[in-house]
C-alpha cells in the first residue's frame, strides 16, 4: 500500500505536445526572432524544379543554409543564383516541419562585391565562346545605308538625343525607338525583348521592320551595366536576324552584348556614324566619280579617235583603190557591142537548125501515132478481167466457209464426246451404283444415319432407300 503513496518523480507533470504542434511552435519562433534578414556567402547547389521553384544553398567555409525562392518571386530578382557565385540574400527565416528543417525565403538576390560580378562575367563569357557565339564568321554586315533604323534605349535618356542629333546631321534616317530600362532588374528582360521583337516585324507592315538595330546605353559602373550582361540578353542579340550594333557605356566599358553584336561602337554617338555615311560626303564622292567617269569617256574617245586617225594614215586612199576597177570597166565596156552581136547571131543559127524540123506533116504523123496508141489502151480497158477476178474470188471464198463448217461440226462432236465420258464418270463415282451392288442408305428427318446408335437414338421414322426405291419404316 505504501507504494500507491509515492511522490512523483521530477518532470512527470511536463505538458506533453503533437508533433505538429511543436513543428509550428518552432516555426513562430523562428520567423517571429529572426524577422527579415540578410545572409552572405557563396551559391553552392541550384536546382530549379518543374514547378518553377528554385532551391539551392547559401554556404561559408563552415555550414549551409537552404534557401528558396518561389515561382513568382523570381522576376523580382535582379540577380538569378548561380553556382559559384558570392551573394547577398534578403529573406524571411521559416521552417518545414514535414521534414523537421528550417530554410530561407529569399526574395531579393545582390552580388556581394565588384570581384564576385566579374567572376561571374568571366564565366558566362567562357559558356557563350564554347557555344561560338563569339565568332566572326557568324557576325552579318551592316547595310551601307538603312532606310529604317531601331534603337532600343531609355526615350528619357540623352542617348537617343545624341543618336538622333547625329543621325540628323549625317543622313537623316527614319527611327524607330523601342522604350527600355537601361538599368535594374527589369533591364534584361525589357531589351531582350525589344531586339526580339523587332524582329518579328513583318516587311511592308504597319510598321516598318527595322535594317538596323542599335542597342545603347550611357556609361556608368558595373552593376548600372549589368542588365546587358545577363545571357538573356546576349542569346537575344545573337539570335537577331537583323544586324545590330551595340553602343553599351564609354569606350572603356565592356559588357557580353559586345561580343555577341555584329558591330561594337564605343559610344551611342559612334554607334550612329557607323550606321549611316556622312551625305555630304556621299555627294561629293558621287559628283567626283561622276566627273571621273566624264573623264574616262572622254580619254576612251580621244584614245580611239587617235587610233583611228592613225589606221587611215596607214591605209590607200580612195581614189587609188577605184583606179584598176574603173580600168577593167572600161575594157568590158569596149568587148560588149561585139559580144552582144556575136550572142544573136549564134542563137539565129540554132533557131534555124530547129525550125527546119518542124514541119506540118511531121507533127500530122506524130498526133496519128499518139491516137492509135490511145485507141489499143482504150480496147484493152474492159470489164471481163474484173468480172473474172471476181469470180476467183468467190470460188475461194465458198471454199473457206465449206472447211469453217467442217471445222466447227468436229470440234462440236469432240466436245460431245467429252460431255458423254464425263457424264459415264459421274455415274460410275455416284452412290446410286453402290445401290446397285446391294447396299442401301438409312435416313432421317436430320440426315443420313450412319452408326446404330443414331439409329436407335432417332426420334423419328427412318426410311431406307433401295436401288429401285425407298421403304419407310413405322415410329419406333
Amino acid at each position: 500500500m505504501a507504494d500507491l503513496f509515492d511522490e512523483p518523480q521530477a518532470g512527470q507533470n511536463t505538458p506533453e505536445f503533437t508533433v505538429s504542434e511543436i513543428s509550428g511552435e518552432v516555426k513562430r519562433t523562428l520567423e517571429g526572432s529572426f524577422g527579415r534578414i540578410r545572409v552572405k556567402g557563396e551559391v553552392g547547389r541550384v536546382f530549379k524544379a518543374r514547378s518553377g521553384h528554385i532551391y539551392y544553398d547559401i554556404k561559408d567555409d563552415r555550414s549551409v543554409l537552404a534557401c528558396t525562392t518561389w515561382k513568382g518571386q523570381i522576376a523580382n530578382l535582379s540577380v538569378v543564383p548561380e553556382e559559384g557565385l558570392e551573394v547577398v540574400v534578403t529573406g524571411r527565416l521559416t521552417a518545414f516541419g514535414g521534414q523537421s528543417k528550417y530554410n530561407m525565403n529569399v526574395d531579393e538576390v545582390a552580388v556581394a562585391g565588384q570581384g564576385a560580378l566579374m567572376a561571374l562575367l568571366e564565366k558566362r563569357k567562357k559558356q557563350l565562346a564554347a557555344e561560338g557565339l563569339f565568332e566572326d564568321s557568324r557576325k552579318k554586315p551592316l547595310p551601307y545605308l538603312p532606310r529604317f533604323i531601331g534603337v532600343v534605349t531609355s526615350p528619357s535618356g540623352a542617348v537617343i538625343r545624341d543618336i538622333l542629333h547625329r543621325l540628323r546631321d549625317r543622313f537623316p534616317r527614319k527611327v524607330l525607338v523601342w522604350p527600355v530600362a537601361v538599368q535594374g532588374q527589369n533591364c534584361a528582360s525589357e531589351v531582350a525583348h525589344a531586339i526580339r521583337g523587332f524582329n518579328q516585324f513583318t516587311p511592308g507592315g504597319a510598321l516598318p521592320r527595322p535594317d538596323l538595330i542599335i542597342v545603347a546605353r550611357g556609361g556608368g559602373s558595373i552593376e548600372d551595366l549589368w542588365g546587358f550582361n545577363e545571357e538573356i540578353v546576349a542569346r537575344a542579340a545573337a539570335e537577331s536576324e537583323i544586324p545590330l550594333i551595340s553602343a553599351v557605356g564609354h569606350e572603356t566599358d565592356t559588357t557580353l552584348i559586345d561580343f555577341v553584336s555584329d558591330r561594337r561602337a564605343p559610344t551611342p554617338t559612334a554607334a550612329a556614324e557607323l550606321a549611316v555615311p556622312v551625305r555630304l560626303e556621299l555627294a561629293a564622292w558621287i559628283n567626283d566619280q561622276g566627273a571621273r567617269a566624264v573623264r574616262a569617256a572622254g580619254q576612251a574617245v580621244q584614245l580611239r579617235r587617235q587610233r583611228l586617225n592613225d589606221l587611215s594614215r596607214a591605209m590607200p586612199r580612195a581614189e587609188r583603190l577605184l583606179e584598176s576597177p574603173r580600168q577593167r570597166l572600161d575594157q568590158v565596156a569596149d568587148r560588149l557591142p561585139n559580144a552582144l552581136i556575136a550572142g544573136v547571131q549564134r542563137r539565129r543559127v540554132s533557131l534555124s537548125e530547129r525550125g527546119a524540123s518542124l514541119r506540118p506533116a511531121t507533127l500530122q504523123q506524130l498526133v496519128a501515132r499518139r491516137q492509135d496508141g490511145l485507141r489499143n489502151l482504150s480496147a484493152r480497158l474492159t470489164l471481163r478481167p474484173i468480172v473474172q477476178d471476181v469470180g476467183r474470188k468467190g470460188e475461194a471464198l465458198q471454199a473457206l466457209a465449206q472447211r469453217l463448217d467442217k471445222a466447227q461440226t468436229a470440234r462440236m462432236d469432240r466436245q460431245k464426246q467429252l460431255l458423254e465420258a464425263s457424264g459415264r464418270q459421274l455415274e460410275i463415282l455416284s452412290y446410286k451404283a453402290t445401290l446397285a451392288r446391294g447396299y442401301a442408305v438409312v435416313r432421317n428427318e436430320s440426315g443420313v444415319i450412319t452408326t446404330r446408335a443414331q439409329a436407335e437414338a432417332s426420334e423419328t421414322a427412318l426410311n431406307i432407300e433401295f436401288n429401285d426405291g425407298v421403304l419407310p419404316l413405322s415410329e419406333k
